[in-house]
């Protein structure tokens, strides 16, 4: 088992210290006149012209104690026994590149990609949903998440709903949501505000929208050590925890009853390329220490973004090693459960089926890990072991039990050959199986019906959103 602590108790006040003096010294640039009027009320310094917030240290240290108070009442359950990851899907992925799954070409994601992962995710999982998977870059920006809707409205069974870059693009959404007797049809997302410390004007806007919403408000952090924050494991500490308390006071700042929420996803650089990692062995600890810190400071646990995020560009096992030894790691080092990629590579940013058959394969792997107990007779088995007795004439492989019951008891991965890897060609015909298998699953699609009205009203939403928008 891995160390679960990373801090001493003499740790926290000198990191506490370092949190308070930086939003009090450089404070937060909120590019937000609502929030900026609402940390003024709180009793933050604001200068409205520079659009600087800086934090009193009192004002810091009332909060903490109050959330402290506030998350100490209703603490998360202590990590218990392994949960197994479900197996990923199309969602909201919004990766910006698609990879071909035949021909390996990598491009900037267009409406017939999110057609044919659309479909792939119907014929997988299409009473759960289907989301947001790419970002289209066919079509103007402002218009995307409406394109993408209707994308999933005509080839999804079960349409989720898409992702909101700007507030002012949700009123939109949900007047096509309409058109399918769906409420409040949009997906909040991720809260990314700039790093160092810059609350910017499109993310702080929907950041309003959802704190007056009601919504769980927080950063979902990806600082990056020696970039936007100091080299020093302590100096990364520092800023990502002072990022984290600025956009919950600035959440409470709109909404003094909503709920606030987090997690952190940290990177560091290769100083010989510039390339950022979210899964190197060094970034893990800036975040298991930052987790820690905020814990033991705040009271509230922070999960830690896992699995899916890895360095790989390419489909490949090496990409489903290193999401899964990613997801081990926090597991070992955090308590949380599992979490399983979802065909992504390089960092989020490119989408690949081929890749997501590999990883819903290691998904059902790693479930092994996390599998019920249970000694009845029947798995007992003591029969067969004393039928098979020392086992010099027969074994436990040619009994019935073993014939009946080894599906449901061991690991039957379809592509990835359980004998070790084999080298290149062996993984190349690996890939290939890969990519067959999403030609068949695509081959037994079938389109949703009975939607020509609902459609014909969410093309003419686009029309007015056009001439609003652009």
């Amino acid at each position: 088992m891995f160390q679960r602590q990373i801090l001493t108790d003499d740790h926290v006040e000198p990191l506490a210290h370092g949190v308070v003096d930086t939003l009090e010294k450089v404070g937060v640039l909120c590019q937000n006149d609502e929030i900026m009027r609402g940390l003024d009320a709180m009793g933050a310094q604001v200068d409205y012209a520079s659009e600087r917030v800086r934090f009193p240290c009192e004002l810091t240290a009332e909060f903490i104690a109050a959330v402290r108070t506030e998350f100490e009442a209703d603490p998360p359950s202590p990590p218990g026994r392994l949960r197994a990851p479900g197996l990923p899907g199309i969602g909201t992925q919004v990766a910006q590149l698609y990879r071909d799954h035949r021909t390996g070409e990598e491009r900037q994601a267009k409406q017939e990609d999110m057609i044919t992962l659309v479909k792939l995710g119907d014929v997988l999982h299409g009473a759960t949903g289907v989301g947001h998977v790419l970002s289209l870059t066919d079509c103007p920006p402002m218009i995307e998440p409406m394109v993408a809707g209707l994308l999933l409205a005509e080839w999804a069974s079960v349409p989720q709903g898409p992702f909101a870059w700007r507030v002012d693009q949700i009123p939109w959404l949900c007047e096509m949501g309409e058109s399918l007797g769906i409420d409040d049809w949009f997906a909040w997302g991720a809260v990314c505000f700039a790093h160092p410390l810059r609350f910017d004007r499109d993310t702080a806007g929907k950041y309003v929208a959802r704190a007056k919403a009601g919504e769980p408000c927080g950063l979902t952090a990806m600082p990056v050590a020696g970039v936007s924050t100091p080299v020093t494991v302590e100096g990364f500490v520092v800023v990502s925890s002072a990022e984290f308390v600025a956009t919950w006071m600035a959440a409470r700042a709109i909404n003094p009853d909503v709920p606030l929420r987090g997690s952190m996803w940290p990177g560091t650089v290769d100083m010989a390329t510039g390339a950022v990692s979210y899964s190197a062995w060094d970034a893990m600890f800036y975040g298991f220490a930052a987790v820690e810190f905020m814990r033991r400071w705040t009271g509230y646990v922070i999960p830690m973004g896992s699995g899916e995020y890895c360095d790989a560009r390419v489909p490949s096992l090496y990409a489903a090693l290193e999401k899964a030894y990613k997801s081990m790691t926090v597991a070992a080092f955090t308590g949380q459960s599992l979490s399983a990629g979802s065909g992504m590579l390089d960092e989020g940013k490119i989408m690949s089926p081929v890749q997501l058959m590999l990883d819903r394969e290691f998904a059902a792997g790693s479930g092994h890990l996390a599998r019920d107990f249970d000694p009845t007779p029947e798995n007992l088995a003591m029969d067969d072991i004393v039928e098979i007795d020392l086992g010099i004439h027969q074994s436990h492989l040619g009994t019935m039990r073993t014939a009946k019951r080894f599906r449901d008891s061991v690991w039957l991965p379809r592509f990835m050959d359980r004998s070790g890897y084999a080298g290149h060609a062996r993984e190349d015909e690996l890939l290939s199986q890969a990519a067959d298998e999403v030609d068949r699953l695509l081959a037994t699609y079938e389109k949703p019906e009975s939607r020509e009205d609902q459609l014909a009203a969410m093309r003419e939403v686009i029309e007015r959103a056009k001439r609003e928008l652009l």
